[in-house]
């Protein structure tokens, strides 16, 4: 009996943020990148003129004090604004080194350095450095002011950069609301929308925009799904209706022919056989059309009754082979449900555990609330336990024989509707135990 638990169900997919949760964050985003990339590229722009502009200057004002040297050798400095100049002929570099030997090693250009003064104050400036064969020239341009108003400036652009950012989410907290707002309103009048059997227009209530647009396509979806659930059910009906006269009809003739007292054994099996499978049909019938309308039968059934009869039904259709079938406990649970359905259900499991089994026995137990189907079949792979219950799959052992992998299906919706369980494990080294979970309230026989 090929048989097992039912495939794991399609779960949703992981977990995402809301579509407004997303439009915020984008929008917060948007502004955090747009303002912190305009802050760095105002700064860097800022630090590279400053840079730019002190150099000139630093530039200038050495040129200057190399001219003012070959006028005035004798002056050793003399004071710019915020630029000191000194000057060291060649027979003075001794005193460059012992003084300032930090100044003594560089090369000529523009250095950035940092010094403490008589205070124990930590101050920046630039030394530019200009080396010829008759004097040495250093002039140093004071940063210290200019840092200090760098960190204040740096302070209050990114301070921008955090209120423009708290913007940003405000604006687009709003804007979110504005977006989403007919798109929930069309989720609301959708989860509303089916409360009948004809479907409520939507696209009347939206203007003709994106939103107004999806509302129309989902109107025509509704519309054609509408038609095609009426053309289901219309056919499910007729097809129920029509059968069931041919049938009545064979039913008719076969308790006629089996009343004769002149029918010999041999046809009197036939016509019981073709009275089991007209039986079969109706009930099959019942079932199908209670599916189809999604709708619950009701009626009070004996469950140990059904499977005796089963029982004695599918032991007609042995056919020589070996298998022994027993029914095992007494009472067994009664039902809310029509008798097709239950005969249906467990007629499905008990013809698979006796169709499998080669030789050997299917037992079907008998608990207050379940019925368990025991076989000793060739067993179960792990491809046909996680495919068995799948519209139109059969199992690994059904070889050439007949059917279209349905009936387990069929189980599994008559199960879904009337709140059931169906469960297949393994029976060990062979064979399948099968269970059938009425979860329904038992009901007492009148």
């Amino acid at each position: 009996m090929p048989q097992a638990e039912p495939a794991v169900p399609l779960r949703r997919p992981r977990h995402r943020r809301r579509l407004r949760t997303r439009i915020i964050l984008s929008f917060v985003l948007l502004g955090f990148g747009l303002t912190l990339l305009f802050a760095w590229a105002t700064n860097s722009t800022r630090a590279r003129v400053e840079n730019q502009l002190v150099e000139d200057i630093i530039n200038r004002n050495i040129e200057s004090a190399a001219r003012q040297f070959e006028l005035n050798p004798g002056n050793p400095e003399f004071p710019v604004d915020q630029i000191r100049a000194f000057v060291y002929p060649t027979d003075r570099l001794d005193a460059v080194r012992r003084r300032r030997p930090d100044w003594y090693a560089l090369e000529d250009g523009i250095t950035r350095m940092t010094g403490v003064d008589e205070a124990g104050q930590e101050f920046s400036y630039m030394l530019g450095v200009r080396k010829t064969p008759n004097a040495w020239f250093f002039l140093a341009y004071d940063t210290t002011e200019a840092k200090r108003s760098e960190v204040k400036f740096n302070r209050a652009i990114y301070g921008s950069v955090l209120l423009l950012t708290l913007l940003s989410l405000v604006v687009g907290w709003w804007s979110a609301s504005r977006v989403m707002s007919p798109v929930s309103e069309l989720a609301r009048r959708l989860k509303g929308s089916g409360r009948s059997s004809q479907p409520e227009a939507l696209a009347v209530h939206f203007p003709d925009d994106e939103v107004g647009q999806l509302a129309e396509a989902l109107d025509d979806y509704a519309t054609r799904l509408t038609e095609v659930v009426q053309r289901d059910r219309e056919f499910n009906a007729d097809v129920s209706h029509e059968l069931r006269t041919p049938l009545a009809v064979i039913k008719g003739a076969v308790e006629l022919l089996l009343s004769s007292p002149e029918l010999d054994e041999k046809s009197r099996t036939r016509l019981l056989r073709i009275q089991r499978a007209e039986q079969q049909c109706t009930d099959l019938i019942s079932a199908l059309l209670l599916l189809s309308r999604n709708e619950r039968g009701h009626g009070l059934t004996d469950v140990a009754r059904v499977a005796a009869q089963l029982l004695d039904s599918h032991r007609a259709q042995l056919a020589g082979k070996p298998v022994e079938l027993r029914l095992v406990g007494e009472g067994g649970p009664v039902v809310d449900a029509p008798e097709s359905a239950v005969t249906v259900a467990l007629g499905n499991l008990i013809g698979n555990a006796a169709k499998y089994t080669a030789e050997g026995e299917v037992v079907v137990r008998l608990h207050r609330n379940s019925v368990e189907i025991h076989d000793s079949g060739p067993g179960l792979s792990e491809e046909d336990a996680a495919n068995l219950f799948r519209r139109g799959y059969r199992g690994a052992h059904s070889g050439a024989s007949q059917g279209g992998g349905i009936g387990l299906s069929i189980v599994r919706r008559l199960c879904d509707l009337y709140g059931w369980d169906v469960r297949v494990r393994s029976g060990g080294e062979r064979g399948v135990i099968a269970t059938l979970c009425f979860d329904e309230p038992e009901a007492a026989l009148p």
